[in-house]
């Protein structure tokens, strides 16, 4: 009869166990979960993935975003050795070890090792709950099992790697990492291992910065632990023995602080921005930035700014010597801050008269006292060198060879050519005067060194960005009046100490002295230096060559070894002597001059002037009247035809656009006409 009742008592203890599973894992189930959705730090990275700058969460505190794959695995392996032995085994209560450490409380009247899994401690992270009451311990071992039923072990381990408290407001083994060793937990060494896997059990009381005694302590306990268990070899033990724990906490990388600011405003939503920088370039400047106000009074400010013209990225953006709120007024972003060009704007104007036929390098031009209405420019020394060329005009930064250039393109007509460039130039009235091209305009360094990359692309303007893909500009001058610039500004000398390695480059020094310039490029590379104050008032005896060229000369040096040679010259530029030029660009003649037509001259009739004219065949019908043969004619100051005795004749033109022509006679006498073509 007893035998007989077994098989149903064994019945009803299984239905109960199951139903009690049923139950429990009904429970679990039920369980209201904290969010497991973690806020991390906002990032900004260079273009290989190297930290530029982070920012806090909400309520202060550190915590980087990171995986298990992007932590040494050595510290893996002795934190699950050292707190959770079968981490990948147990389902979120490892029961042997609760046993283990009741009985070992029990017999030794208190707590000697602990209980919780890692999953538990997770738990207690995300609730932010105590560890020693016995609800709590309760609640922790619900929410693990709980965890272990919708996670994998992997994303519970990762939870753990970004909650792990290490002191103060450092959350995360990634935080503490570039907290306390400066660098990513990828590749960590043992002691640096050992001491983050030590440091939550106690966050604050072993804080290497504040307790480094109690630091060593634990850190070695957990590598005594690790040898033990095979982590560690025994040569490794005894290198470990002895190494210091840091002294205090390094600073989160602030790099390109002002650059960072401006891609998180942009899209704030954004976890992670990667902008085109590099962080060694960005990091090397701006330690040349500190060191070159360094001594130059509490007030001095730079900015600089490097990018690669021909993909149009920005490699490294200082917008002052410091982020910090000092006399200098470090918060400020000085690549953003509208300021006067001095005489960096004169390249763009000669490049202009280049393409319109005004000018050529070997040109002749007066440099002399000169007025335009109530306007008497002067040049900076107040010194006249009378007739010279073109070239030694802008190599020499003269400015009333440059005001006259000007007057005769009209100053609309470089306002329209800045911004074709992606420049925004600030006016101070509704119309643009003569000064503009002495640095009478309100521009950024960053719209300089977009004008001078267009320069250096052959005279395309490519948008300079620091994210995203570019996109191709406008064609701001000719491939030929690019080069001749290129040409002209790379035959500038050096400052003294500087490379003989014909950097093509630009000073300027703005009115009252207020702000310092220096901007050039090579075959590949731009960069722009401002120096001033960020308030505006002077700097008396501050001259761009003196100040600005000298750092431009090693900012080049740091971003490449060696220059990138320039392009040689397109094969329609006239590389002659003044000699040997069409007679109207052997000397500069004033705006009235050019457009004055003589009795007789000769005159294009067709195509007209303003008109949209198609080709035909690749071909345009050119007709003139008057003049003395032979006539020379000329495609943006290019000739294309001479010798020519005919009144009508074709030309083969195979570009599209705007195209000024110019026809010359056998007396010097000229016509021009500016029309579309397609």
């Amino acid at each position: 009869m007893m035998r007989a009742r077994y098989p149903l008592a064994l019945a009803a203890a299984l239905w109960v166990a199951a139903f009690g599973m049923d139950r429990g894992r009904d429970w679990i189930a039920a369980t209201d979960l904290p969010s497991l959705t973690l806020a991390t730090s906002t990032e900004v990275v260079d273009r290989g993935g190297i930290l530029l700058r982070a920012y806090t969460v909400a309520d202060g505190r550190w915590r980087m975003a990171v995986t298990p794959d992007a932590v040494d695995p050595r510290y893996i392996a002795m934190l699950v050795a050292y707190e959770d032995k079968r981490f990948w085994q147990h389902g979120g209560v490892d029961l042997r070890a609760l046993g283990r450490a009741v009985a070992q409380a029990v017999w030794n009247g208190r707590v000697v090792s602990g209980g919780s899994t890692l999953t538990m401690q997770v738990a207690r992270l995300l609730e932010e709950s105590g560890t020693g009451a016995v609800a709590g311990k309760l609640r922790q071992m619900r929410v693990a099992l709980a965890l272990e039923q919708r996670l994998t072990k992997a994303q519970i381990l990762q939870l753990y790697l970004h909650l792990a408290p290490f002191g103060g407001n450092l959350e995360g083994v990634r935080a503490a990492s570039l907290a306390y060793f400066g660098k990513e937990p990828r590749r960590l060494t043992p002691a640096e291992a050992a001491l983050l896997v030590a440091i939550p059990q106690s966050p604050e009381g072993r804080r290497p910065d504040r307790h480094p005694g109690r630091a060593v302590a634990a850190r070695d306990r957990v590598l005594e632990r690790a040898l033990r268990d095979g982590l560690l070899t025994a040569e490794e033990a005894r290198e470990t023995r002895g190494e210091q724990v840091p002294q205090a906490r390094l600073p989160v990388p602030m790099l390109a602080p002002h650059l960072a600011d401006r891609a998180v405003r942009a899209a704030p939503s954004r976890p992670r921005h990667v902008l085109t920088l590099d962080a060694g370039v960005q990091r090397g400047l701006e330690g040349l930035a500190r060191q070159a106000v360094a001594d130059r009074g509490a007030q001095m400010q730079i900015a600089i700014l490097v990018a690669d013209h021909q993909s149009g990225e920005i490699l490294a953006s200082v917008g002052s010597a410091g982020f910090v709120a000092d006399q200098r007024q470090g918060f400020v972003d000085m690549t953003m801050a509208l300021r006067s060009p001095g005489s960096t704007l004169k390249p763009l104007v000669y490049g202009l008269a280049f393409d319109e036929g005004l000018a050529h390098p070997e040109t002749l031009i007066d440099d002399k006292p000169v007025s335009f209405g109530t306007y008497a420019p002067q040049n900076f020394d107040k010194i006249y060198r009378g007739t010279l060329r073109v070239r030694d005009a802008l190599q020499q930064s003269l400015n009333i060879p440059v005001v006259l250039l000007t007057d005769a393109l009209g100053p609309a007509k470089v306002i329209a050519a800045m911004r074709r460039a992606g420049m925004a130039p600030a006016l101070k009235g509704d119309e643009p005067g003569l000064a503009i091209s002495l640095g009478g305009v309100g521009v950024t360094l960053t719209d300089m060194v977009q004008l001078y990359a267009a320069i250096a692309r052959g005279g395309v303007a490519l948008p300079l960005r620091f994210t995203g893909d570019g996109a191709e500009g406008q064609r701001l001058m000719s491939a030929v009046a690019a080069w001749q610039v290129a040409d002209i500004l790379s035959g500038l000398p050096p400052p003294a100490g500087a490379p003989e390695n014909r950097l093509a480059y630009k000073t300027g020094t703005s009115y009252g002295y207020r702000d310092a310039w220096a901007i050039g490029f090579d075959g590949r590379y731009v960069a722009g230096v401002w120096m001033g104050r960020a308030d505006g008032t002077p700097v008396p005896g501050a001259f761009g060559g003196d100040l600005a060229a000298p750092i431009l000369f090693q900012v080049m040096g740091r971003v490449s070894r060696s220059l990138t040679p320039l392009p040689p010259p397109p094969p329609a530029t006239l590389l002659v002597s003044n000699a040997q030029l069409p007679q109207p660009l052997r000397r500069f003649r004033s705006r009235e001059a050019a457009f004055q037509v003589a009795a007789d001259a000769p005159v294009l009739t067709f195509p007209p002037d303003g008109a949209e004219v198609e080709r035909l065949e690749g071909q345009l019908l050119v007709k003139l009247r008057g003049g003395t043969a032979p006539f020379t004619l000329l495609a943006d100051g290019v000739p294309v035809q001479t010798g020519l005795r005919q009144r009508e004749t074709v030309l083969p033109m195979a570009g599209l656009g705007f195209v000024t022509l110019s026809v010359v006679d056998a007396e010097g006498r000229s016509n021009r006409v500016r029309f579309w073509l397609r």
